[in-house]
């Protein structure tokens, strides 16, 4: 069925966003072969960060969630934008999540499943993802959670 992503999205609730430009010498994501590759997204959310700081400081675990998803969120909006439709996407094969935390916070993995819950919600099996969840001391823009992604496409 044509455009079951999209109408996914629309259960959802999620329209996707004008996609971010880069902001420097990079692009926002290359397509090599079978695979697109994101440059890191931000929880940009009517364009602007949906939330600022540090896990485990000014945030907690569930606003760091709703941060993961809104990076996913601007992932997929850069899928649209490179490949012109989300159907073109095999399956998500990785996302690395970067979250902004304390040195004592230890839950990474719980902000990231943000991002996996809501690409499996949008993508069906083709959201189910390799990952890896990784604590930093910042980001940019004082950001709470970065996300790149590995996308296999037709």
């Amino acid at each position: 069925m044509k455009n079951t992503i999209e109408k996914r999205l629309l259960e959802l609730g999620v329209e996707l966003p004008e996609p971010g430009k880069a902001v420097a010498n990079y692009v926002p994501c290359v397509e090599t072969g079978n695979l697109l590759i994101t440059s890191g997204q931000l929880p940009m959310k009517d364009g602007r960060l949906m939330a600022m700081g540090l896990l485990g400081r000014e945030l907690g675990t569930e606003a760091g969630k709703l941060a993961a998803k809104w990076c996913a969120v601007n992932v997929l909006a850069q899928a649209q934008a490179a490949l012109g439709d989300l159907e073109r996407i095999r399956r998500i094969v990785k996302i690395t999540v970067f979250v902004a935390s304390t040195p004592d916070y230890i839950e990474q993995h719980v902000v990231a499943n943000g991002a996996s819950d809501f690409l499996v919600a949008a993508l069906g099996d083709k959201g189910r993802h390799a990952r890896s969840a990784v604590g930093t001391a910042s980001l940019p823009m004082n950001a709470p959670v970065e996300i790149e992604a590995i996308i296999e496409i037709d």
